[in-house]
């Protein structure tokens, strides 16, 4: 009987892991696609903002260059919320950081969540 009650028990660990692990995919990734002044002169802002973007919510992060101009940006942020997110794309401490890095215009940034198939 002992022997039922702990897989019992083990079934219903591995069925609470399980729900975190879906919750996870519920995570918010933004995109943020912009040109900059000079590539290297923004990457060197965009690595020294990392400290904050962590305070802000950010968990994971990646930038890519286009193939066909390494002045025109994208980057990945992923958080655990929308709200999150978005508070992050509306913060005072990201906008003059890309200003500082010599982010020319306005970005476009769109949110994702990972599909579930």
């Amino acid at each position: 009987m002992k022997i039922k009650h702990l897989l019992l028990a083990g079934l219903l660990g591995l069925s609470i892991t399980g729900a975190s692990v879906v919750a996870q995919a519920a995570d918010v990734r933004m995109f943020v696609r912009h040109e900059v002044a000079d590539y290297a002169a923004w990457r060197k802002a965009y690595d020294g903002f990392a400290s904050t973007q962590k305070k802000l919510g950010v968990y994971s992060k990646a930038a890519y260059q286009s193939t066909d101009n390494p002045n025109d940006v994208t980057v990945i942020h992923d958080f655990h919320s929308l709200e999150k997110a978005k508070a992050f794309a509306a913060s005072a401490e990201l906008k003059s950081a890309m200003e500082r890095a010599g982010v020319k215009g306005a970005p476009q940034i769109w949110y994702t969540t990972k599909t579930t198939k």
